[in-house]
């Protein structure tokens, strides 16, 4: 039962009686808090088609919806708006509706439904994932569920960035310091254990770069004639060419990084449908630069490296193959986008959740799969997502100071510990429980606090604000949601019909108003690529539940109609709760 529906039906229906016109581009959103209403209709569209004051245009509308539409009690006007005031019969008769539907607020796919790959996580094997990947990796995982709650068919996807020189500069590390030992042997997951060798191949490089100055060499020679990158360089030409050894021993590294990750994406609560390579996909990227040479939309410098000119565009130059004939980022993606649309030539779109400081690299892959003249390369879209910072500033892999993604997680499970421990609320749990609730708790916590901020605003990430009880956090939804639950338990609650002329308060209508806008903010959260507007709905429905459950009594009710109704709002509330943390990828616990 769709309000927003049947007003646009309407507010159409009156406009072709009264004007013998077709419209049907009509805006309706819920009423400001600081006007009086329900629901507004923005009739400034109809200014222009109609070439009437906007008042003369509201108060045509608002009379005619307050006559033929029976959930419509009365209107007000402010300027280009008409704020309209809905029935109690219609909130109870949404109550009833929404009661029975197990699904309420999602579309289900069907096989014909449009296609969108989404892509996410998308790490470099030479070091582990750290926050600012938990944000890209819960990001795209929500939209996922979003966009699927929304009737699409998603696919969840990734590149892996396998090779390359960062890759080789770990096993140089390794190679000379490693002593040929293996994550075992140091019981370390394997991405933690790889990631030490990139940071011990930094320091070496500096100090090599200092020696090379204070021997009389300039910093620009120092700086690309270490013997440490050197050698770094020497092995990636190895690898590109084939080298057995070379390989071996990339294979070798590469799954002791797969291993972790896997453990990471496990306690994330997160999987994909299907993984790509750049070792693989780089070679595709190749062979299309070779045809856009041939076609004369990439050319040769001087030295042999290849680029396109984009400077008409309003972008600049753009190297596509170095020198020596080594690939760069772009030359993995175009094979990469390309295999994807081979893979899945129905998609209807692409998402890459990839951070804001490769904006200006999207913008020009896309400009080049549209001018290699691939129409496909109009269903591609950036979600550019702000970095996170911490309390002590931002974060630097290569200096080793990042905060590891699995340090983290178990950060905020022992966080929660200690707050269960000093509510004491939990006793009587079993420490499975415990464990499982802390779990739950803390992970929710750190979801919730990254995904309720816009994605392209950047993140100060507290772990000590995120865990809190009170105020816009996960723990705080979590045990509003165990706190209804624990009303429908005690209370033997099971569902019966509402009568639709029950008198309802303007504190159950508020709470009412806001479940009927949950579809609005699923939809809205697909279309704008952002968990936030979900978040931030769920957060104002809680405030909303725990004003009413603080004022009103549920349980010790004699009237068992009235009884009924609070028991129903209530079970819906919680419904919904768990809904909009599950697009989240948040869970809900029963007891807290």
């Amino acid at each position: 039962m769709n309000l927003h529906s049947l007003l646009k039906e309407k507010v159409s229906e009156f406009i072709s009686i009264e004007y013998n016109l077709n419209f049907s581009d009509l805006e309706i959103q819920s009423t400001k808090k600081d006007f009086e209403g329900d629901i507004t209709v923005v009739i400034f569209p109809l200014i222009k088609l109609l070439r009437k004051p906007p008042l003369e245009i509201g108060s045509e509308v608002g009379n005619f919806l307050v006559k033929e539409s029976k959930y419509v009690e009365s209107f007000n006007l402010i300027q280009g708006f008409v704020n309209l005031e809905i029935s109690s019969e219609f909130y109870l008769k949404f109550l009833n509706e929404a009661s029975e539907d197990d699904s309420y607020g999602f579309i289900k796919p069907k096989s014909t439904s449009p296609l969108f790959l989404v892509e996410f996580a998308s790490p470099n094997t030479n070091k582990p994932l750290h926050l600012g990947h938990i944000r890209n990796i819960l990001l795209g995982n929500s939209i996922s569920k979003i966009l699927h709650a929304n009737g699409k068919n998603v696919h969840k996807t990734q590149i892996i960035n396998d090779r390359g020189i960062h890759i080789c500069k770990s096993i140089v590390a390794w190679l000379q310091y490693g002593e040929n030992s293996t994550p075992n042997d140091h019981d370390e997951k394997g991405d933690f254990f790889v990631g030490k060798y990139y940071i011990l191949f930094d320091k070496i490089y500096k100090k090599e770069i200092s020696e090379l100055i204070n021997s009389g060499k300039d910093k620009s020679f120092a700086e690309k004639n270490a013997p440490i990158l050197l050698e770094a360089q020497d092995l990636l030409l190895k690898w590109e060419s084939g080298d057995k050894e070379v390989i071996e021993l990339w294979k070798k590294m590469n799954s002791w990084v797969y291993e972790g990750f896997e453990k990471t994406y496990n306690d994330l609560g997160v999987n994909f449908d299907s993984y790509y390579y750049e070792s693989n996909t780089y070679l595709l990227g190749k062979d299309i630069i070779s045809t856009g040479l041939k076609n004369n939309i990439f050319f040769k410098k001087d030295d042999n490296s290849v680029w396109i000119d984009l400077t008409e565009e309003g972008l600049d130059e753009k190297i596509l193959l170095r020198s020596d004939g080594t690939s760069v980022y772009m030359t993995q993606d175009l094979g990469t986008a390309l295999l994807r649309y081979k893979n899945h030539p129905k998609m209807n779109g692409m998402i890459y959740t990839v951070g804001n400081e490769q904006d200006y690299h999207f913008k020009v892959l896309f400009k080049i799969l549209n001018k290699l003249g691939f129409d496909w390369s109009q269903h591609l879209h950036h979600l550019s997502y702000g970095m996170v910072d911490l309390p002590s500033g931002k974060m630097k892999s290569r200096e080793g100071t990042v905060v590891d993604g699995d340090e983290l997680i178990s950060e905020m499970k022992l966080n929660a510990t200690e707050l269960s421990k000093e509510l004491g609320k939990i006793e009587e749990f079993t420490t499975y429980e415990k464990e499982e609730l802390n779990s739950t708790i803390g992970l929710g916590a750190l979801k919730y606090f990254i995904l309720k901020v816009d994605p392209k605003k950047r993140i100060l990430f507290d772990p000590n604000e995120s865990i809190d009880f009170n105020g816009n956090t996960g723990p705080f939804i979590q045990y509003a949601y165990a706190r209804i639950q624990s009303l429908i338990i005690k209370s033997k609650f099971s569902l019966t019909k509402i009568n639709l002329d029950f008198e309802i308060t303007q504190k159950e209508k508020n709470i009412l108003k806001q479940l009927t806008q949950f579809p609005v903010a699923i939809k809205a959260a697909g279309d704008n690529y952002s968990p936030a507007l979900i978040a931030n709905f769920t957060f104002e429905l809680v405030k909303l539940f725990n004003s009413y459950y603080q004022s009103t009594t549920i349980l010790k009710v004699n009237d068992i109609e009235i009884k009924n109704f609070r028991l129903t709002l209530s079970s819906k509330v919680g419904e919904v709760i768990k809904s909009s943390m599950k697009l989240l990828g948040v869970s809900v616990p029963n007891k807290m």
